[in-house]
C-alpha cells in the first residue's frame, strides 16, 4: 500500500469528532470496518491493507468514545441508534451513499443496526462474532449459560470500578484479556503497546464503558425492525468464550440472504485468530456480483 494512500482525518458526525482512518485508492469502492470492545481502528490491522491493496477505499473509524475520537459525558449518548448514526452521518460527510459495511463485537452490534433500520446506506452486510440484537436478548432471557456467560455486563453497571480495573497497572487486565482470549500469536507485544496508547487517553475507559452502561436500549426493546434484507454473511469463531456459537445460526435466521462461516479453531478475536481466511471471506463476498 502506497503511503499517498493512507491518511487519517477527523469527520464532524453528530456534534462530535470522529478519528478515522482511511487507506486504499480515493475512487475504490467504499468498506466501512466497526471495531468492538475494546479495540479501536488497529483492531482491524490484518484486512486494512488487503482490501486497500485490492482497490476498496477503507474507511475505519475509532468509534465514539474510543481512543482519538470525542468522548461525551452521559449515556444518552451512547444510545445504540446514536452510534448507528454515527456510522451513517460518516458515510455521508464523506460523499458516499452506500458502502459495504462490517463490524466485529460490538461494532458488529451496530452494522446489524444500521443494516435493520437504515439499509439504503448498505450494500452488503459482513458481521463477526456479533449476534443479531434481537437474537442475543433472546438468548439472554432462554439461556442460563449465555446468561453466566455475559456477567461482565452486569459488572460494567457498577461506577468507577470498571475503569479502575481496567486501568490498573497500565492497563495490564484489559492486556491479558486480549494475549489469553486470543490465539497464541494473534497480539503480540508491539500490538498490546497499541492498544495501551488508546486506552491511556483522557477518560477513554469511562466511554468505552458507556457502550455496556446504555446497553438497556437493547435490553428493554424498541427494536422496530429485525430482518435484514441486503446480502450477509456471518463469520463466527466457534472459540469465542462470552458469545456462545449458538447465536451465530440464530442471527442467520433474521437474513434474507445470508450465510454463515464458521471457524471451528477461533475465538471471539476472529480476524485476529484466523486473519488470512477472513480476508478470503471478506474479499469474496465484497467482490461478488448479485
Amino acid at each position: 500500500m502506497k503511503s499517498d494512500q493512507i491518511n487519517t482525518q477527523y469527520q464532524q458526525v453528530n456534534q462530535i469528532k470522529i478519528h478515522t482512518h482511511i487507506a486504499g485508492p480515493v475512487g475504490g469502492e467504499p468498506v466501512v470496518l466497526l471495531h468492538g470492545f475494546p479495540e479501536f481502528w488497529y483492531g482491524w490491522r490484518s484486512q486494512i491493507p488487503v482490501l486497500a491493496g485490492l482497490g476498496y477505499r477503507v474507511i475505519v473509524p475509532d468509534q465514539r468514545g474510543y481512543n482519538l475520537s470525542d468522548k461525551p459525558k452521559g449515556l444518552r449518548h451512547y444510545d445504540i441508534d446514536l452510534l448507528a448514526r454515527d456510522v451513517i452521518g460518516l458515510i455521508e460527510g464523506l460523499g458516499y451513499q452506500r458502502v459495504h459495511l462490517a463490524g466485529h463485537d460490538w461494532g458488529g452490534l451496530v452494522a446489524w443496526w444500521v443494516a435493520m433500520h437504515y439499509p439504503e446506506w448498505v450494500n452488503r452486510l459482513a458481521i463477526l462474532n456479533a449476534p443479531h440484537p434481537y437474537a442475543m436478548m433472546q438468548n439472554l432471557y432462554r439461556n442460563r449459560i449465555q446468561r453466566r456467560r455475559s456477567w461482565y455486563i452486569l459488572f460494567f453497571q457498577l461506577p468507577f470500578l470498571p475503569e479502575w480495573a481496567l486501568s490498573y497497572a497500565g492497563h495490564n487486565t484489559a492486556a491479558r484479556m486480549l494475549e489469553r482470549g486470543g490465539l497464541p500469536g494473534s497480539f503480540l507485544p508491539a500490538d498490546i503497546e497499541h492498544y495501551r496508547q488508546a486506552w491511556g487517553q483522557p477518560r477513554a475507559w469511562t466511554g468505552m464503558i458507556n457502550w455496556y452502561r446504555a446497553i438497556r436500549r437493547l435490553i428493554f426493546g424498541r427494536i422496530s425492525s429485525i430482518r435484514v434484507q441486503m446480502p450477509a454473511i456471518i463469520i463466527w469463531g466457534e472459540q469465542d468464550r462470552a458469545l456462545g456459537a449458538e447465536m451465530a445460526e440464530k442471527s442467520l435466521a433474521y437474513c434474507d440472504q445470508g450465510r454463515l462461516e464458521l471457524i471451528p479453531e477461533a475465538t471471539h478475536w476472529v480476524q485476529h485468530d484466523a486473519a488470512d481466511r477472513v480476508n478470503e471471506r471478506l474479499v469474496d463476498f465484497f467482490g461478488h456480483q448479485d
